[in-house]
């Protein structure tokens, strides 16, 4: 333990860098849980799209959304978002999972979405990335 002590304090400069990544790790994890959504894998956006009839936002681009979606999609922009606007207002009750590029955008939204009160929202961790390196297909052109 005296050995500990030391090297803490012969490399402060490490030792402040240390503890610093600890407490951005915790704090992340534990935002995570309280977020109020979370994230899903390829295979269980795939189960919740067959079983339980989700409905998927794709917020990225035109362009991009129309090189290539998910099959049965939504194209929205963030920007056009509105939990009480006519196609969200029906998805209240039912799984409302939003896809991005790379699974960091759509956690913004996912946040609008809880905060209006939706019950089932979830991100696709990876983004549509995620789902190409799944080998799963999409569809191009638009909705």
């Amino acid at each position: 333990m005296d050995q500990l002590i030391v090297f803490f304090q012969a490399n402060l400069l490490l030792s402040l860098a240390l503890l610093g990544l600890t407490v951005a790790l915790v704090f992340t994890e534990v935002s995570r849980l309280f977020r109020g959504f979370k994230g899903v894998s390829p295979s269980q956006l795939t189960a919740l799209i067959n079983h339980e009839d989700a409905l998927v936002l794709d917020i990225r681009g035109q362009a991009d959304f129309e090189k290539g979606h998910i099959i049965g999609s939504r194209h929205l922009l963030p920007s056009q978002v509105d939990p009480e606007g006519k196609l969200l207002a029906k998805a209240k009750e039912k799984p409302v999972v939003v896809v991005c590029a790379a699974g960091m955008t759509a956690t913004g939204v996912a946040a609008r979405l809880v905060k209006a009160g939706f019950k089932r929202v979830s991100v696709l961790d990876g983004g549509i990335g995620a789902w190409q390196q799944a080998g799963l297909p999409l569809a191009k052109g638009k909705a």
